[in-house]
């Protein structure tokens, strides 16, 4: 109903006007960063095809989901997963604009890990007949897939998964089965309630010839199997499957749980294209590198650095905006009594918190486009027959998933800290933003877990440059005999302020540094693995932050920069080697990169750069082109509307200012009038 609110406005500035402003200070070429940074794929023209279609239908409406229920937010989510790949078959669709539907539904969808680790299983596991028979149904969502990897047991260590495949050379089958509780599959999404189909890893046994009756293990193995009939979509038969219920964030995902019977499949269950059983002799062939078999985390683990850069902006978006309408108190110093109230924004305070997370997202973006290419060359490679890019794919894609995610995720805190008390409402966009993307430090792989993986290679490259024998196997060993060579002995610090080369150099030295020192305890001191995981963890760290700063500053060089723009993006590069280098002075010092003086000086060298990006703030969250549609927030409106959608929402939107409540004690009723109805609903469902 109308009441006086419907003529209140916001005392002036209004956010309409404090942006306005922010955006008239600026010379940053908004378009020609956004063509920069979002231009592959036709991401921009895809965003603007498909918003508008997404905008216009009710069931993409986010306005009242919070309220809805774990069964509900299921339910929601597989209707506008359908719908979305309805509108695919419509609108001709291609992958990259499904992906582009499902980026701006922002909700995650019970098909996604189809779409994703169990069609590149197939696509990268499968010989070429498994390929022909299966890529087409599952394109058509026929055969729905998950991966069903991590079990209650197990889930980084996944060589001691419990899962069995026997191979039966009489019927020519095997027998999948789940000898244990803890060999329970669980946790894999898409498996609880969408999924008919699975990629299955188990243990692969065979019959040992010398001795009958005994199996020998040969690790495991990927499987392809259904699991629910066609028809029905009830469990087969030995299968039991189903969902293991509420979590932090994902709730329209079903993270499922399965266990075996002694299911039989067929021979050509097993994906074959690197390592197989003969049929007619049982004989088992390996795989040539068997680094392989990992093949599919490797690529998701590629594909989460690209996506924690949008994180982070769209985290950044809201905050910046937000902190430039918010205003409170006036500037201490001043000496007029009226002079206004300033922006959150302005206060240093804020600044740290704010500004060097938009430089992060910049330097993720450029890393996230090496990792890419990499991934793409390294696949193309073994395809050809060529693995000697998988080892350093491998590493580097480890560290900095976990690094990389580390950040995204305290970012979205940090951001929503920086913005007071409204950053912790409903109307922020963080809430489903932060407990969604709180999985990814653990999912595909454990931040503290496999930064093992990174250190490991790190220390056997050091080791071999150290022996000096031969050629160098690959760039990194080439750059750590150089390192032994010319920097070991006698290092003269970088001079970083001078030189934004040198801040790169004092990265990798530092890098080398500690590598060597984790070397020295682990082969020349014999020190045990676990007593140096914490070492190793900072190893593997400092050498993914020595790649982004690598990678944002071999970026600013392209030709296809203007001087304008390549000057804002300087500023963000060193903003974020200034902060990222500050967090682990000491290292810095130790390994001789940079001098005491500069590390002492590099406080101030921070709040200038600051300054300097400053004014610039709200176009270059602008250019990363996240639409309000998506972002779903009172406070990060591009138009700066913040007050008025806060109070729309609050007062004319909010579903339980729609119900009159007893609040009377002595009677059970909790809904006025209702005679106890809405008492024994709620009861129900207890």
């Amino acid at each position: 109903m109308p009441d006086f609110t419907d003529h209140l406005k916001p005392a002036s500035p209004s956010g309409p006007e404090t942006l306005s402003h922010e955006r008239a200070q600026s010379d940053l070429p908004v378009e020609e960063l956004s063509q920069h940074l979002l231009s592959r794929n036709d991401f921009l023209l895809r965003q603007q095809r498909i918003l508008p279609i997404l905008e216009q239908d009710p069931l993409f409406n986010k306005l009242k989901q919070s309220n809805l229920s774990r069964p509900e937010r299921y339910q929601l989510g597989l209707a506008r997963a359908k719908k979305l790949r309805r509108y695919a078959d419509q609108y001709g669709w291609d992958r990259l604009d499904q992906e582009m539907s499902t980026y701006l539904c922002d909700d995650v969808s019970p098909y996604m890990v189809h779409a994703t680790m169990f069609e590149t299983t197939v696509r990268e596991q499968g010989d070429e007949r498994q390929r022909a028979y299966w890529l087409p149904k599952i394109e058509a969502w026929e055969a729905i897939g998950c991966y069903a990897q991590t079990e209650l047991g197990h889930g980084s260590n996944v060589r001691a998964i419990e899962t069995e495949a026997r191979w039966d050379p009489s019927s020519k089958t095997f027998t999948l089965h789940s000898p244990t509780l803890t060999a329970s599959k669980w946790w894999n999404g898409s498996m609880g309630r969408t999924a008919n189909h699975a990629i299955v890893v188990a243990q692969l046994l065979i019959p040992r010839q010398d001795r009958p009756g005994e199996f020998k293990s040969h690790g495991p193995h990927p499987f392809i199997i259904q699991i629910r009939d066609l028809k029905t979509h009830q469990p087969l038969t030995g299968i039991v499957v189903g969902d293991i219920g509420p979590k932090y964030g994902y709730a329209p995902m079903d993270n499922g749980y399965m266990l075996f019977d002694h299911l039989q499949v067929p021979h050509s269950a097993m994906l074959s294209n690197y390592s197989r059983v003969d049929v007619n002799t049982g004989t088992y062939t390996k795989p040539s590198n068997p680094a392989v078999v990992y093949g599919s985390l490797t690529a998701v683990r590629a594909a989460i650095i690209m996506h924690a850069r949008l994180i982070i902006a769209r985290a950044v978006t809201i905050a910046v905006r937000y902190t430039c309408v918010r205003k409170q108190f006036r500037d201490r110093d001043s000496r007029d009594p009226s002079s206004p109230e300033l922006s959150v924004l302005d206060y240093s305070t804020v600044q740290i918190r704010i500004l060097p997370l938009l430089a992060t997202a910049f330097a993720f973006h450029y890393t996230g486009e090496a990792m890419y290419n990499l991934y793409t060359n390294t696949r193309a490679n073994i395809s050809q027959g060529d693995f000697s890019k998988l080892t350093i794919l491998h590493a580097q894609s480890s560290g900095l998933k976990s690094y990389c995610t580390e950040i995204a995720a305290n970012s979205i805190e940090t951001c929503r800290r920086a913005m007071g008390g409204h950053g912790f409402g409903g109307a922020s966009g963080f809430i489903q933003l932060n407990n969604d993307y709180l999985s990814k430090p653990t999912v595909e792989g454990d931040n503290w877990m496999i930064t093992q993986q990174t250190a490991s290679y790190l220390i056997k490259r050091m080791e071999a440059a150290v022996k000096n024998e031969g050629p160098a196997q690959d760039e990194m060993e080439a750059s750590c005999r150089s390192w032994l060579l010319h920097e070991q002995k006698d290092p003269k610090p970088y001079a970083i302020f001078d030189d934004d080369e040198a801040l790169v150099q004092a990265f990798r030295r530092r890098s080398r540094y500690l590598t060597y020192q984790a070397h020295v305890q682990r082969n020349v001191q014999k020190r045990e693995w676990n007593s140096i995981l914490v070492l190793l963890r900072q190893i593997s760290h400092a050498e993914s932050q020595h790649l982004l700063v690598s990678n944002f500053h071999a970026a600013l060089t392209s030709d296809s920069l203007s001087p304008t723009l390549r000057q804002h993006l300087t500023l963000q590069f060193r903003l974020f080697a200034y902060t990222t280098l500050e967090t682990s002075a000491r290292d810095f010092s130790k390994s001789s990169a940079v001098s005491e003086s500069d590390l002492d000086f590099l406080p101030t060298k921070i709040q200038e750069t600051m300054q300097s990006i400053r004014p610039h703030a709200v176009r270059l969250v602008d250019a990363w082109k996240i639409p309000d549609f998506l972002l779903d927030s009172a406070l990060g409106r591009y138009d700066g509307r913040v007050y008025e959608d806060l109070f729309d929402r609050a007062h004319r939107r909010n579903p339980l200012n729609e119900v009159t409540f007893d609040p009377d004690y002595r009677r059970e009723d909790v809904v006025m009038g209702d005679g106890g109805e809405g008492l024994r609903r709620l009861l129900a469902k207890l």
